[in-house]
């Protein structure tokens, strides 16, 4: 049984070309945007202020869980300081958001603020549904050194900034006490190394506990080995993504340590969608490598004996995955620099409440927020902040979701037995070089 919060997050992290289809139908739809008739997509000063008239807002956004609750909290404050303008938030599960979002801006019923993930702005931007927000970065005095550099960087398509950021949620190690003790493991001591992982998963094996159990799917499997990849020195592409590498020796090294988790005992064969985190809950294992998001879902399970920590390296260096939330203003028929002006004012207010936004469960994108006293008092959430500084996120490159969705296919043909690590990841690679390819003339980059 799989609940509605854990099927909802399966699509926080995306990379499962999301949209990506669907954003194709943009260039040749009709109507044109404030840049193809020449017009100003400026609008006021950056998002310092607005004086102009009362402006209505459509924000799209895709925090459906608990998230969402803390977020509109949070529309509602800013309304309540703005007298001219009223931001209306509209939320949608994640994958019926980036399906919809295209036919809505072509038909003009797109919305005028829009949140993104990192990995799915250079898509939008390509096709035009999203504007630059190079004056927001500006006028804010916003700079890479507000930032950690990946996160600030994953904003840029085609030398323009086309997302502010709001937060990064990687993953996070957690580890039942109650199991580790029960196996003769210190519960306040998790393992941070790989000799420290394989003995704490020897001693679980020798109390009769499958401690780590490894599942073929994205959520949590595959990103999983996507941190393991990176830590292993690998990495899923070239610079610039023109070619894929998962195939290439470190992340063939990566995937096979983890089918041997498999081969060794210490992970079930076969694992179902979610049912590792299920697992977890019940007291059936000890680790589960998942997304911050969980800690609040955690929080309501007050009969779990928990813990949260980095996720352990298990190769050369200290890598995980991580995906991030991106504030951008959305292309329209025509523009309405009012509009425009104040949406750049509400993307400045939230990033400046961040901290209030990490407490539903998410690390603020703004070093200064992340390094405060307030937030390093949130317990739990902000443990996992030190991993910002070497997460591995998604190049910028258009379309590639549906190539990520090869490697993840990829992984699970290795972990399921179907191919050897090796075949599986060359075999993925090949296809994925056709589609990199191929995406290179559709986007024209």
């Amino acid at each position: 049984m799989i609940n509605n919060e854990i099927s909802r997050r399966r699509l926080l992290g995306l990379g499962a070309g999301l949209g990506a289809a669907g954003a194709l139908t943009l260039a040749g739809c009709g109507g044109k945007s404030a840049s193809d008739t020449g017009g100003s997509t400026s609008g006021g000063n950056g998002g310092k202020d607005y004086t102009g008239p009362k402006v209505s807002l459509k924000l799209w956004n895709g925090f459906t869980g608990g998230d969402g609750d803390i977020f509109k909290k949070l529309v509602d404050q800013f309304n309540s300081e703005h007298q001219n303008i009223a931001v209306t938030p509209a939320t949608y599960e994640w994958a019926d958001y980036y399906a919809k979002l295209p036919g809505a801006v072509s038909s003009g019923n797109g919305p005028d603020i829009a949140v993104m993930h990192m990995d799915q702005l250079a898509t939008f931007a390509a096709r035009k549904v999203i504007m630059p927000l190079d004056d927001v970065a500006s006028a804010l005095g916003l700079s890479e050194g507000d930032f950690a550099p990946t996160v600030w960087k994953g904003g840029i398509y085609q030398d323009k900034r086309y997302g502010i950021p709001l937060d990064m949620h990687p993953l996070g190690f957690y580890y039942n006490k109650s199991v580790m003790q029960k196996a003769g493991l210190d519960p306040e001591k998790p393992p941070t190394n790989r000799q420290e992982y394989e003995a704490a998963l020897a001693a679980l094996k020798k109390s009769g506990v499958q401690g780590f159990w490894v599942s073929p799917f994205q959520f949590t499997g595959g990103m999983t080995a996507y941190s393991v990849i990176n830590q292993f020195g690998g990495s899923l592409f070239d610079q610039g993504a023109q070619s894929a590498t998962f195939n290439a020796d470190p992340a063939v090294e990566a995937v096979t340590w983890l089918v041997d988790m498999i081969k060794q005992g210490y992970s079930p064969a076969n694992v179902g969608q979610d049912a590792d985190y299920l697992a977890f809950k019940a007291g059936k294992n000890a680790f589960n490598w998942n997304g911050i998001w969980q800690i609040n879902d955690l929080k309501k399970s007050p009969n779990v004996q928990w813990g949260v920590a980095p996720v352990p390296q298990i190769g050369s260096k200290q890598g995980v995955w991580a995906n991030s939330h991106n504030f951008t203003i959305v292309q329209q028929r025509s523009a309405d620099n009012n509009k425009i002006a104040g949406a750049k004012v509400f993307i400045n207010w939230l990033s400046q409440h961040s901290l209030d936004w990490g407490k539903g469960g998410q690390v603020p994108a703004r070093k200064a927020v992340r390094e405060s006293s307030d937030f390093t008092a949130l317990p739990d959430i902000s443990k996992l902040a030190p991993e910002l500084e070497y997460a591995a996120f998604p190049p910028a490159v258009p379309g590639l979701g549906d190539v990520l969705t090869i490697f993840y296919d990829s992984f699970n043909a290795a972990v399921l037995g179907k191919q050897q690590p090796k075949q599986a990841m060359d075999a993925g690679a090949a296809k994925a070089n056709k589609l990199l390819e191929d995406n290179r003339k559709k986007y024209g980059s």
